[in-house]
Parts: C-alpha cells; sequence; structure tokens
C-alpha cells in the first residue's frame, strides 16, 4: 500500500480569485498597461486607434478606439464577452499561434485586459455584433463579476471601444504627450510593420499627437555579423552615436520592447551593451517574456542561447567604439589647438608681442632707434659734464673746439722751438 509521502498529483489553483487579483496587479506600469490595450488592437488588425484622455461629469477617463475587427462572436452573432471574462489565462491567439495562423498577434496570455487595474477602477468593452447593434461588458476593479448588456448609440461603428473610467489619482496626470513618447518606443516596430496609425487626443491639454515610430540618432551601422541559435535568428538594428546618457540599446520581441536597457540583463552588463556610443535594438522573437509585467524575459535556455550568439557581435561593436574613441579624442585634441591658436590672435598685441613675428620685428625697429637716441644722449651727458654743469652744449662744445686748438699751439711751438739751432 502507497504512503502518503509517495502520492502524485497536479498542482491547482486554491483561490481563484485572488490569483485573478495577483495577475491583475502584477502590472505596475500604467503606460505598458495602456501599451497591452493599443496592442491588442493591432492584433485585432486595426487600421487606425485613437486614444482619448478626457474629464466627464467630473471624472478623469481614457478611451481606446479602433476599426479592427472586434471582439470575436459567439454562434448568435453577439461579441462573445462571456469567453474574454471567463478564460483568463487561455488566450485564443496563443492557440492561433500554435496552430500557425497567428502571425503578427503578440498577446498570449489572456490577461492584458486585467492590466486595467493599474489605469482605472471601471472598464467598460464595447464592440459591435452581426446585427449591426452594440453591446457593452462592465467589469470593476476589486469585483469578481462582470456584467454584459446592449448598448444604445446612434450609429454602430466597426471595431472596440475601452473605456477606463475613473483613472486613479496617480494617473490623472499622465499626459498625451507621455503617452506618445511611450508608444513610440514601446510599439516601435509593431507600427511599422503594420502600418496602423496612432492619435492621441488630449482633451484636457487641448492636443492632438500622432504617435510616429521612434527613430534613433547616429549612423546605421551595416555588415554586423549575424546573430544566429537553434531557436531563430534576432533582429539587429544599431547606430553608432556621440556619447551620451540617452544611448542605449533594447531588447524587443516581435517588435515590442520588453527590455528597455539592454547592458542591464545578468551576463550583458558590459561593452558593448553598457557604452553610451550605441542605441538602437536588437528584437529577439524566441525569448520567452515574463507574463506578469509582460515587462522582462524569462533566463532561460533560449535566453542562454541568445548570449552566446551575441559575442562574435560584441567583438565587432567594441572594435568599432575603439575606433570611434580614437577618432573622438583625436578631434577633441584638435579643436583645442585651434582655440588656443586663436586664443593667441585675440590677445593684445602691445603686451604679448613676443608671440608674433611681425610684432617682433617692430619691436627690433623701436629698439634701434631708441639706441640711437640713447647714444645720442650719452654724447650730450658727457659734453655737459666736461663743459661744466651752467653751460649749454652749445657752449660746451665752442669750449672743448677752443681748448683743443690750445693744445695744438702748444704743440707746435714746442716743435719749433725743438728745429731751432
Amino acid at each position: 500500500m502507497a504512503s502518503a509521502a509517495d502520492a502524485k498529483g497536479k498542482l491547482r489553483i486554491g483561490d481563484d480569485w485572488n490569483a485573478i487579483r495577483i495577475i491583475a496587479l502584477s502590472q505596475s506600469n500604467p503606460l505598458k498597461a495602456i501599451a497591452e490595450l493599443v496592442e491588442n488592437s493591432i492584433d485585432a488588425h486595426a487600421r487606425k486607434i485613437t486614444i482619448t484622455r478626457g474629464r466627464e461629469h467630473g471624472k478623469h477617463y481614457l478611451a481606446i478606439r479602433d476599426d479592427g475587427e472586434g471582439v470575436p462572436r459567439n454562434a448568435n452573432g453577439i461579441p462573445d464577452f462571456r469567453y474574454v471574462a471567463t478564460h483568463i489565462c487561455d488566450s485564443v491567439k496563443r492557440r492561433l499561434k500554435s496552430q500557425g495562423t497567428g502571425a503578427g498577434i503578440q498577446g498570449e496570455f489572456g490577461i492584458g485586459l486585467l492590466s486595467f487595474w493599474t489605469v482605472g477602477e471601471r472598464l467598460v468593452m464595447t464592440s459591435t455584433g452581426s446585427d449591426q447593434r452594440a453591446y457593452q461588458m462592465t467589469m470593476n476593479k476589486g469585483d469578481p463579476s462582470y456584467e454584459i448588456s446592449p448598448r444604445r448609440v446612434l450609429f454602430a461603428e466597426r471595431g472596440t471601444e475601452v473605456r477606463i473610467s475613473p483613472l486613479l489619482e496617480g494617473i490623472r496626470t499622465l499626459s498625451g504627450e507621455k503617452i506618445q513618447w511611450y508608444l513610440a518606443s514601446e510599439l516601435r516596430d509593431r507600427i511599422r510593420t503594420s502600418g496602423v496609425r496612432i492619435s492621441v487626443m488630449d482633451k484636457l491639454a487641448r492636443k492632438q499627437l500622432e504617435v510616429e515610430p521612434r527613430q534613433f540618432d547616429g549612423r546605421l551601422l551595416h555588415q554586423l555579423p549575424p546573430v544566429r541559435t537553434s531557436y531563430g535568428d534576432a533582429y539587429v538594428e544599431l547606430y553608432v552615436t556621440e556619447p551620451a546618457e540617452s544611448s542605449r540599446v533594447a531588447l524587443y520581441r516581435s517588435g515590442t520592447r520588453v527590455v528597455e536597457v539592454l547592458g542591464s540583463l545578468s551576463g550583458l552588463e558590459h561593452a558593448p551593451w553598457t557604452s553610451s556610443f550605441l542605441e538602437g535594438l536588437i528584437d529577439v522573437p524566441f525569448l520567452n517574456v515574463t507574463p506578469g509585467t509582460r515587462s522582462g524575459i524569462i533566463h532561460d535556455e533560449r535566453y542562454a542561447a541568445l548570449c552566446d550568439a551575441l559575442r562574435p557581435l560584441e567583438e565587432d561593436l567594441n572594435a568599432l567604439i575603439d575606433e570611434q574613441q580614437r577618432a573622438k579624442e583625436e578631434q577633441a585634441s584638435q579643436q583645442l589647438m585651434r582655440a588656443f591658436h586663436e586664443a593667441l590672435l585675440a590677445l593684445p598685441p602691445e603686451e604679448y608681442d613676443w608671440f608674433d613675428v611681425h610684432a617682433r620685428s617692430d619691436r627690433r625697429g623701436e629698439a634701434r632707434r631708441s639706441g640711437e637716441n640713447g647714444k645720442r644722449s650719452g654724447l650730450c651727458r658727457r659734453i655737459k659734464c666736461w663743459a661744466g654743469p651752467n653751460q649749454s652744449p652749445q657752449q660746451s662744445h665752442s669750449a672743448s673746439s677752443s681748448n683743443t686748438q690750445g693744445r695744438s699751439s702748444v704743440s707746435l711751438s714746442r716743435q719749433r722751438r725743438a728745429r731751432l739751432p
């Protein structure tokens, strides 16, 4: 007879509602929650998505409207909200992927809708049935129940609308510009590949913004070593830029950013991923992301294969960055010498003429003229000294001539006396 210690079984959820609460609150970033709702619209093949931020009846709200295929319908042609509400963690999208018919679809966990708990108190999801009537599902934060009902509208529009209201206290200051900036980076390649147009209507700030895929600065690097693994290939798009703290390489999965700084991951905290000379992205579709936050990856054998495949690329990038640094240092040295030369040219020539050849030649001319003047002054001083302090230079010159003539007469008299017999 088998003992209790030898018993086997399967794990089960002891408290379903508690598990749902944990899942719903695992998303700590409200911007990421908004991005997931936008991705649901992209997965529904929407061509136009409008995000509206406003206030109605004194309550702040956020609405996401698309023109996609809407919520899948049941046998009666009514949007199957019941399936959405009762199949958490059982995603239709994941089954489509496993069947090979889910190309371009990102969602797979069936928990994205619950992330509204980090944005607001109440969610109203509206979609159109085959009878061209609008239906809605209402869910409240912290409440396990849901409600489905027809919605009275003048014209039923194609697609889906998700409206969250009232917003949480800390979300009310979330501006349309911040939403635009975040989506431009977070969904960069999804926007580019799908061709969807995303607009942000900020009624509080009275602005209308278009979400354009983020453009990187710098020079695009070509002919880089490929990143290939047994699980698939990675797409690399890197740019070399001027060194800046904002320069970083992000990790994407199928067009959606999952890690903002690649160099922050374990095993990749080294150059070139920590260098300020690089920015861009590496898109790895075969990685497993964390289901709760959908912002991060699981460090399994797929991640280990990626780290090994990145090594040839790292060697090429490090050599390129070293060359860039040397060129930068040489350029800085040339700029310093140029600035020093310009500073010398701007100095006053009368004080610092020893730096200039023309000034030195002018100075030599002045020195020669000063020397000649000095000789004349010295001669005058000597003549004045001979003549006495009370005589002028002319008198001194006359006196000097008389003395010379007197000495000549005495010498002539002595010569005459010497010739007498």
